[in-house]
Formats: structure tokens, C-alpha cells, sequence
């Protein structure tokens, strides 16, 4: 829980910054291609995240890097403030709430349909068009198969998970038999 309001704060003011630069989505490529980095080296990571390691020695190790990379000033200044206030562990968090801070502001929804079988692309668009119609916002919609679900949708929207599959409504049935 912590973790989540350390990324939060952290993500709107890097937000608040990238709107005045003009470079929400920059920011977030160069956040995720940094990120990616770190990740692929588990070295360099603890080392920058090692509380016996000198500031002044994990500082010249992370100039290193930025200096090699197409990083904005900005987004190099954010990756040493987080090195400073030993944050830079909760990256991908940041990244993550970077994101759905950005999704938001632009009225931009990610969403997740889940069918049992492959869908028609003039069923997608209507399953689109009606999810715009009730949020208000533009989706941006990723379609994913799943032959478990038998038949039906499930949509995943942010937190919320709207299940229309045959197999929910099987084991619901199958719930309420049990219990008499």
C-alpha cells in the first residue's frame, strides 16, 4: 500500500512536468526503456539500491548510463531524484501509475476483452463503440481468447471485471445447487 502512494506522488509530479514540456508519451517511452534496463541487469540494480554503497559512487554509476542513453533531461533529473530518496526500486510502480495518470488525462481507457472464440472485427468495434458509449472515453481495447471460458466475454476494465462468460454463469449455477 505504501508502495502504491510512493508511485503515485511520484508519478503526477513527473506528469505535471511532462504536460508543461509537452512530452507525456516521450516520458513515458524513455520510463519504460530505463526500466527495461534495470531489469536486464540485476548487477546494477542492487548495486544502485545497496545502503552500504557510497550516494557519490551509485550517482556516477547512474551518470554512466544516462549519459548513453536518448534520455530527456528531465527524466534524468526524475531517475536521480529517485536515486537520491532511495526510491528507485518502486520504478516500475512509478512507470505502472505513470501511465494511468497519462491514460487518464488524455480520456484514454485500456481495456481488456476476453472471449471464448475468436470475434469477428465488426463484433470487436460494436463491443468498442458500446464501451465508449458508457464510459465517455476512448478504448483502447486489447482482444484475448481463452477456450476455458466456453462461451460469452469478459471484460477487464481497469479494477472492474465485467464477466459475461458461459463457464461464470455455469459454476454460479453450480454454487447455488450446493449450497440448496
Amino acid at each position: 500500500m505504501i508502495t502504491n502512494a510512493i508511485a503515485k506522488r511520484y508519478a503526477k509530479a513527473l506528469i505535471q512536468l511532462a504536460k508543461e514540456d509537452g512530452a507525456v508519451e516521450k516520458y513515458y517511452d524513455e520510463l519504460t526503456s530505463f526500466g527495461s534496463i534495470l531489469n536486464a541487469h540485476a548487477d546494477f540494480t542492487a548495486l544502485l539500491s545497496d545502503p552500504a554503497s557510497a550516494i557519490e559512487t551509485k550517482k556516477a554509476l547512474l551518470r554512466d548510463i544516462t549519459d548513453n542513453l536518448p534520455l530527456s533531461k528531465t527524466v534524468v533529473n526524475f531517475f536521480f531524484l529517485l536515486l537520491e530518496k532511495n526510491r528507485l526500486g518502486h520504478l516500475s510502480s512509478i512507470t505502472g501509475e505513470y501511465r494511468g495518470v497519462a491514460d487518464e488525462l488524455s480520456g484514454l481507457l485500456r481495456t481488456t476483452l476476453t472471449s471464448a472464440l475468436p470475434l469477428e472485427e465488426k463484433q470487436i468495434e460494436g463491443i468498442k463503440a458500446a464501451l465508449e458509449k458508457s464510459t465517455g472515453k476512448t478504448v483502447l481495447l486489447k482482444v484475448e481468447y481463452d477456450p476455458s471460458l466456453i462461451g460469452g466475454v469478459v471484460a477487464k476494465i481497469g479494477d472492474a471485471i465485467f464477466d459475461g462468460s458461459i463457464k461464470t454463469q455455469l459454476d454460479r449455477i453450480q454454487d447455488i445447487l450446493q449450497k440448496g
